[in-house]
């Protein structure tokens, strides 16, 4: 049951490849903002299938670096984008009209804590989502590998 505190029911009219392609389109005019929360768009390799695979998510900052959370909203699987990234560390984020080039990996456990903290200061309903599943949701960092 979702904590009524901390709990948000969001906005869904916007989700997906809909998003994507309005974000894209607008350079994030469209979809930058989603629920009050800034959205950025992570471009990973598909494992199987070797194509590029956009992917529309909530993000925050650590430092230099980008933190998204493969919570998949507490399904018991970890989200396509996150095994991705796994295979192949290399991607690109786009955050407004911006394009960067990052390596994605998993937040390292003894800094998990600190790093949950953070995006759920953001975003609250990530500890909702954790209550849903038994694997542990990772935050992930995306590290850009060229200076901005």
């Amino acid at each position: 049951m979702p904590d009524p505190e901390t709990y948000k029911v969001p906005d869904i009219t916007l989700l997906g490849q809909e998003h994507v392609a309005r974000y894209q389109a607008t350079d994030g005019e469209e979809g930058y903002l989603w629920n009050g929360v800034p959205i950025l768009l992570l471009t990973t390799t598909g494992r199987k299938s070797g194509l590029a695979r956009t992917t529309p998510l909530i993000f925050g900052r650590d430092g230099d670096d980008y933190l998204v959370v493969a919570s998949q909203g507490g399904a018991p699987t970890h989200p396509q984008w996150f095994l991705n990234l796994l295979e192949d560390p290399t991607a690109s984020i786009q955050v407004k009209a911006e394009h960067i080039k990052v390596t994605g990996f998993a937040g390292p456990n003894e800094d998990h804590d600190r790093l949950w903290l953070l995006v759920n200061s953001y975003w609250p309903n990530y500890d909702t989502y954790q209550s849903r599943t038994d694997r542990k949701i990772p935050v992930v960092v995306l590290r850009p590998t060229e200076p901005s």
